[in-house]
């Protein structure tokens, strides 16, 4: 008999998938393309045979492919996205492309600093440049204000697979959809195709 060996790492499923979807997953200086809005449920479909990969592996390789800088520098506003066989649907939103810019920003900013915290001895000395930027927490704040007053807030119990909500994960929750729901948390697929497991007290029903 046959003995399938599994998958034991993200890095072995990225390849897998830019070698089973070359015109979706791109891989090394090849520059990533936006990913399709749902595109986990396509991917659980068609490997849905496929015994080397579970589900929340899949989810999990997923993940750490669309929180990659690379891929976060494609998400642009207008560059349209493709689905598992390279077809080309909606365009990046600007919501969206705001989004990925300030996770890429983000997490730059966290990996310098561990960096610099790292080998503070080691790193040139820099005089750092006075950067004037306008704060928006007011605006954030009545922006987050209106989508509680107008939105209900999520109960497990009651949520369904494919739905609509929105996920507060700072000043302004952001838009996504329910494609798993587990004991405890809930997984949602951000609009900018990224995935997040939360609690249903963190969800806003549309």
């Amino acid at each position: 008999m046959e003995i399938t060996e599994k998958f034991t790492n993200n890095k072995q499923i990225i390849a897998f998938l830019t070698e089973q979807f070359p015109l979706c997953f791109t891989a090394g200086k090849d520059q990533a393309k936006p990913l399709k809005i749902g595109i986990f449920q396509e991917l659980a479909v068609r490997l849905e045979n496929e015994e080397r990969v579970s589900k929340t592996q899949l989810r999990g390789a997923l993940r750490q492919y669309t929180l990659s800088w690379r891929y976060l520098h494609c998400i642009k506003e207008t560059i349209k996205r493709v689905d598992l066989d390279g077809i080309e649907g909606d365009e990046v939103s600007a919501e969206h492309a705001a989004h990925a810019l300030k996770t890429l920003n983000e997490s730059k900013e966290k990996a310098f600093a561990n960096k610099k915290k790292i080998a503070p001895e080691t790193a040139p000395k820099r005089t750092p440049k006075k950067v004037n930027v306008p704060t928006r927490a007011a605006k954030a704040i009545v922006e987050k204000v209106e989508i509680l007053v107008t939105h209900k807030e999520a109960v497990h119990s009651e949520l369904k697979l494919s739905q609509a909500v929105k996920v507060v994960l700072g000043k302004v929750p952001v838009s996504g959809v329910v494609v798993d729901i587990m004991k405890d948390d809930v997984q949602v697929q951000l609009d900018s195709g990224m995935t997040v497991k939360v609690k249903a007290k963190h969800l806003l029903i549309v």
